[in-house]
């Protein structure tokens, strides 16, 4: 990548919450006797995963002067994270999460986002951050489904583009968030030309593109609240024709394959395996994953080092009981790839 005077390796705009896992690990929800408290949302994870390896990241989400956000604050501040770009928002509220675990795939979460101080994330919020000082600026799909914070994560991302700061989208398809499945995909899309690399599932691909590859004759009812299927391989084509030089598709178990777009247009494959574990809980995985790559990629690993890398940092949290407060060091990660030969 290219190497910029920048004072942060990553700026990571979007969600946060507190997650409430459940301690009773396979019991079905409505038996859930307690839970642990610990920090989540999509970009926020990213930030604590790239920080734990060594990157200097700044987080741009909004919280709600309530315990909550006091909460989430205290644990960001001891990770290094930097939060003085995150605003405190009056009469919102933080965003709480609570999540249930039933391996090997039962992983029910419900959203607590109504009047939700991080959707309020405003043009002005990303004005005062340090978009033009950050090598990379990471998003998620979830910043799109809703103004303020829709439009200020694409004046962002424009922004991005001209300060030469590398824009990082996780598509981050949260199918209960949205009125319908096509009206995400038309929202991404408006974004993508301004996106270098794309992060995502079969499924949230699918979704970004879902009217884009000819299906517009599908109705809301004929899609599953939970997956979206279609060709994935003319998706994928569909997407990186928009914009994006790179597509990172995460494939679970199998690791994940790179798209990387040549400069005649044509597009190399290369598949990067994964590291085999035993799940406890997949929830968070794929923010470890994008963690781990990001600190590759900055610190020019090549694209195969660093997708391996994240795949390793993924594996490690399919592990353990939550996301953010369980992101690996370097030495954790070192330490966990030597039985299996290193990245």
């Amino acid at each position: 990548m290219t190497k910029h005077a920048k004072i942060y390796d990553s700026l990571h705009m979007g969600r946060s919450s507190i997650d409430l896992y459940a301690n009773d690990i396979g019991s079905p929800f409505e038996e859930i006797q307690s839970f642990a408290a610990y920090v989540g949302g999509s970009p926020t994870n990213f930030s604590v995963g790239a920080r734990r390896l060594g990157l200097k990241t700044a987080l741009l989400t909004g919280f709600g002067e309530d315990p909550v956000g006091d909460f989430i604050l205290h644990f960001l501040n001891k990770e290094g994270v930097e939060t003085q770009f995150c605003p405190r928002k009056p009469g919102y509220r933080t965003s709480a999460v609570a999540l249930g675990i039933e391996p090997p795939d039962k992983f029910p979460l419900i959203y607590y986002r109504d009047n939700c101080a991080d959707i309020e994330l405003s043009i002005d919020d990303v004005l005062a951050a340090p978009v033009a000082e950050s090598k990379i600026l990471q998003f998620a799909g979830t910043n799109l489904y809703k103004d303020p914070c829709r439009s200020a994560t694409i004046f962002a991302a424009e922004l991005a583009q001209k300060v030469k700061t590398e824009v990082v989208f996780d598509i981050d398809f949260r199918p209960d968030q949205w009125h319908d499945p096509r009206a995400f995909g038309v929202t991404v899309r408006s974004v993508l030309p301004q996106v270098d690399i794309v992060i995502g599932t079969d499924d949230e691909i699918n979704a970004a593109m879902l009217v884009d590859v000819g299906q517009i004759s599908l109705t809301h009812s004929q899609i599953s609240d939970t997956k979206v299927t279609g060709d994935s391989d003319m998706a994928i084509k569909a997407l990186l024709a928009i914009g994006p030089r790179a597509l990172l598709q995460k494939r679970g178990e199998d690791g994940v394959r790179l798209h990387l777009k040549q400069d005649d247009g044509s597009i190399e494959q290369m598949d990067v395996p994964g590291y085999p574990v035993e799940i406890c809980n997949i929830l968070g995985a794929g923010d470890a994953f994008g963690g781990g790559f990001l600190y590759g990629y900055v610190n020019d690993w090549g694209w195969y080092k660093s997708a391996r890398l994240g795949n390793a940092c993924g594996a490690i949290v399919v592990t353990k009981h939550g996301c953010a407060n369980f992101m690996p060091t370097m030495p954790e990660v070192l330490e966990f790839v030597e039985d299996y030969g290193g990245f």
